[in-house]
């Protein structure tokens, strides 16, 4: 398919995919149900990190994480004490269980009170145009305080190849433009142009389908051929074709 072709091709996906109705089978539909910026980012954060796997399950199990913050991230993470951490214990998703959820309120209220936020803590500082250095930046963050060694697996680490999938979600959620009504746009000291595409077994299939990316593995390798490409098709928002590829994947079975 000619470059041209395939980018009306894929833009059409796009509006198609990228509204409203999206929400009510993705994941995405738990930071929505908050308003005040603090508890979207952090909802969206604990979401993404668990979103992997049976979407209704992650829907599911998000929720309960909600719960048992009692709806109020932002203020349960900022003014939690250790004692209010027993109230976790029994949450599990797969492999990231009670332990990995402590340890993680404990690094958010550290993020917050010690670097200004995710919002800071994530931001592209060496002058790249991607956040393969920042996300590993983060992750020593996120971790300079006290863990158990078996919670780090739950971040991924893109300058150890990783894809970073899930950070990558996140942080589509947190920047792109919140007028189409799917993400948020609440982080405007970053920027859409340096986002990455949140490769996973269907956008990635997708993308080779179409010959966007060619590297088998889904690797961070693979995010950066895909985001040559993706780029070429539209240099300031590329990753808007995140709904396009998963749609086609997913729903679509391309």
């Amino acid at each position: 398919m000619e470059i041209n072709d395939l980018k009306e091709f894929l833009d059409e996906k796009v509006l198609f995919y990228e509204n409203p109705k999206f929400i009510t089978s993705d994941p995405i539909q738990i930071p929505h149900l908050f308003s005040q910026k603090e508890d979207i980012e952090i909802a969206a954060f604990l979401t993404s990190i668990i979103s992997w796997g049976n979407r209704t399950m992650i829907i599911r199990n998000a929720s309960k994480m909600m719960e048992l913050l009692d709806n109020s991230p932002h203020d349960f993470i900022l003014n939690h004490e250790k004692k209010d951490l027993k109230c976790l214990e029994g949450f599990v998703h797969r492999t990231f269980n009670s332990v990995d959820l402590q340890q993680f309120i404990s690094s958010l209220q550290h993020v917050y009170k010690n670097h200004g936020g995710l919002e800071k803590a994530l931001e592209i500082k060496d002058n790249t145009n991607t956040y393969q250095t920042a996300i590993h930046h983060f992750k020593n963050i996120f971790f300079e305080i006290a863990h158990p060694q078996r919670t780090q697996k739950h971040i991924s680490d893109p300058l150890k190849n990783s894809a970073a999938k899930r950070i990558n979600m996140f942080l589509r959620w947190m920047v792109r433009d919140a007028k189409p009504g799917v993400d948020f746009g609440l982080w405007k000291s970053h920027t859409p142009a340096n986002l990455s595409c949140p490769l996973d077994v269907h956008s990635g299939n997708v993308a080779r389908k179409l010959a966007l990316l060619l590297r088998k593995q889904n690797d961070w390798k693979a995010v950066s051929e895909l985001d040559k490409n993706l780029r070429l098709l539209d240099k300031k928002d590329p990753v808007k074709y995140d709904f396009a590829l998963f749609g086609l994947g997913v729903f679509e079975k391309f």
